[in-house]
Formats: C-alpha cells, sequence, structure tokens
C-alpha cells in the first residue's frame, strides 16, 4: 500500500539519473532483492553468471529478513545488508558501488533506493514508472522463467548467458548435513521430502490431500519428511501421523531443510519458494500449481513434473497478487490425491529408487 501511493509519487518526482558513456570497472555490485525466498533463490543464477565473468568482483545483497537465509546458499555473495533493518539500509547508502542491480520486479520503492545508491551504473525493470530511476531498463515478461528474467538483467554489462536447467546453482554450507544426517539417522530409505506450506492461502494443497498420498506412499515403504516453518508444524504432524516418516517443520533452518531435501529422492511442493530449493539442488520435484503462473515459476528439465489444470481462469496471480477467487480454488482443488501419488511413483521409478 505504502509502494503504491508514496512509491509512485516519489519515482514521479526524482529525476531520472545521468546515463554513463561506460562503467570504468566492475570490483563492487549492490543487487538489490525485496521479497520472497523464491525470489532470491532463482536469482542465484545471474549471481554466479557475474561471479564468472567478474571472478574479484565484491557482490552485496540487499535482501529482507525473510529472504535473508536464502543467500547463505550462494557462495558469490560477499556480503549481506537488510533492506528492511535502517541501518543495514544506511550502511548501503553510505558505501560506493560501481553498479547497483534492481532486481524487484514491480514495486517503485526498491528502485527509490537504487537511484540514491552511489554507483555509475543502475539496472532494474522497467515495468512501470520505477523505470526512471535507472540509467538502464531492462523489460520483463510473464512468459520468461523467473532465473532467465533474473539474468537479462546483466545484459547492460555484457553477460548474456542461458538458463541451463541440468546445472545446480546452490550450495549448501560446511557443517549442515552433519547435523541434517543426525536428524535422518533412523529413517527408512529412499524417502521422499514434502512442504505443505505456500506464502498465500490459495497456495496450499490441503494438509487432508498430502496425508492421502503419504499414507500411500508408507504402504509402498517410502517414507516421508515433512519440511517447513513453525507455522506448518501441525500440518506435518497431521500429514505424518500413523506413518514411519517425520516432521521436521520448524525444526531446521533453511539451510537445514535444503540438506534434508539434498538428501532425499525427490521432493513434493506447491508452487513456493521450498520448491527451488530442490530445483537450485539438482533434486527431482513434483510440484502442485493453481493461481501461479507456471511458465514464470515451474521448474525446467526432466526430473521436475508440474501438476496443474489450466483452466481458463488460471494462472491469475500477477507481480506477487493472487486477486480472491470465485471459483473455490478448483484449480487447485481438481488436482486429485491419485494425480500426485501416481506423479511420485512415476519419478522414483524414471529416477531409479
Amino acid at each position: 500500500m505504502a509502494d503504491s501511493t508514496l512509491g509512485k509519487t516519489i519515482v514521479k518526482i526524482i529525476p531520472p539519473p545521468s546515463v554513463p558513456a561506460r562503467c570504468s570497472s566492475v570490483d563492487s555490485i549492490l543487487v538489490i532483492r525485496p521479497g520472497g525466498i523464491g525470489d532470491a533463490l532463482l536469482l542465484a543464477p545471474a549471481l554466479n553468471a557475474i561471479k564468472k565473468r567478474f571472478p574479484s568482483v565484491s557482490i552485496t545483497i540487499l535482501a529482507e529478513r525473510r529472504n535473508a537465509g536464502a543467500f547463505k546458499l550462494i557462495p558469490a555473495i560477499s556480503g549481506t545488508c537488510l533492506y528492511d533493518d535502517p541501518a543495514g539500509l544506511l550502511n548501503v547508502l553510505r558505501r560506493r558501488f560501481d553498479i547497483v542491480i534492481d532486481s524487484e520486479q514491480w514495486h517503485r520503492l526498491s528502485a527509490v533506493i537504487a537511484r540514491f545508491v552511489s554507483a555509475e551504473m543502475k539496472i532494474g525493470y522497467d515495468t512501470n514508472e520505477r523505470g526512471r530511476q535507472f540509467t538502464h531498463r531492462v523489460k520483463y515478461s510473464h512468459d520468461d522463467y523467473e532465473a532467465t528474467s533474473f539474468l537479462n538483467l546483466l545484459g547492460p554489462i555484457g553477460i548474456s548467458s542461458e538458463f541451463d536447467p541440468s546445472s545446480p546453482f546452490l550450495s549448501l554450507p560446511e557443517r549442515v548435513d552433519t547435523e541434517i544426517d543426525c536428524l535422518l539417522s533412523d529413517l527408512h530409505r529412499p524417502f521422499i521430502t514434502l512442504f505443505p506450506g505456500a506464502s498465500i492461502p490459495e497456495r496450499r494443497w490441503g494438509a487432508s490431500r498430502f496425508r492421502n498420498v503419504v499414507m500411500r506412499l508408507a504402504d509402498q515403504g517410502v517414507a516421508t519428511v515433512v519440511v517447513g516453518g513453525g507455522q506448518d508444524r501441525a500440518s506435518g504432524d497431521e500429514i505424518i501421523s500413523g506413518t514411519f516418516g517425520l516432521n521436521l517443520a520448524g525444526k531446521t533452518t533453511l539451510a537445514g531443510t535444503a540438506s534434508v531435501i539434498s538428501s532425499s529422492a525427490l521432493l513434493v511442493s506447491g508452487d513456493s519458494g521450498v520448491l527451488h530449493l530442490g530445483v537450485g539442488l539438482d533434486v527431482p520435484t513434483v510440484s502442485i500449481f493453481g493461481p501461479g503462473i507456471s511458465k514464470k515459476w515451474a521448474p525446467r528439465g526432466g526430473r521436475h513434473t508440474v501438476l496443474e489444470k489450466n483452466f481458463s481462469c488460471s494462472p491469475c496471480t500477477r507481480y506477487g497478487h493472487t486477486p480472491r477467487c470465485s471459483y473455490n480454488l478448483r484449480c487447485l482443488a481438481e488436482i486429485s490425491p491419485d494425480d500426485v501419488f501416481t506423479a511420485v511413483i512415476e519419478s522414483l521409478h524414471s529416477n531409479q529408487y
């Protein structure tokens, strides 16, 4: 709300920056990434491409508290400051960078911050009035996979890179595997990881449906580990009750969750940030899509199965906003436990489990 009122006014008042003839050096880059975990994780291929092209560059991320943990899985980063912490924001505004890249897709206030950061080049998406704040404006399309959209931001600095679905783009921090191995030591193998949560209710498939799938998998000798935050703990208990599975929701960090996924045969998830952990770690996934745009957010490559119904009313989400549904979320409700169970079994077989 603040962005649509205050932000819209500010970007119209502040004059555009002057466009430099060229960037004299590429020693330090600030990348602004507010928002959720999924956007942060899918930014990794672009950050890795920067580091590959400029090995000695220092990359600083301006993130939020809610997504800062994701950047611990991306070694290309030199440091992280918090967008929603006055001290962290002030630290960034006091420094000078060669380039600032605002990876926010729609909201305007991050573009204002990019405008005030001391840097020769200011790169960002030209999706609305926000484009006035940049020296180099990049087009944004809902038809592009989001990792590809982020890679497109690198064009102004001479980097042309395509997303490779066969190449892992996340790394587990040292020592986290040892902690997770202790939690998983008594678990029957193979096991799948399941994430029942989502950032909004409209993307939640439902604990009872997940439980149906998990019970049938248990009959096949396949255990399930539920991951998520504290808010997913009750759902996790319901889902694995009476099986030989494990509920770790609320018991691990994001890096710990990544380690669990890395140790599993498959990740089952809705349209969520956790889904991209599996993609980035090269773990097969089965994902359940409803209002979200699968063309933009669903995993790429033959190791990933995407389930969706493609009704005329879906997908309906645009720039992170999902409107109120008039059809009782039929796009999710009509994806049955049979659909998910079959997809899981087929994926396990095709990946030789």
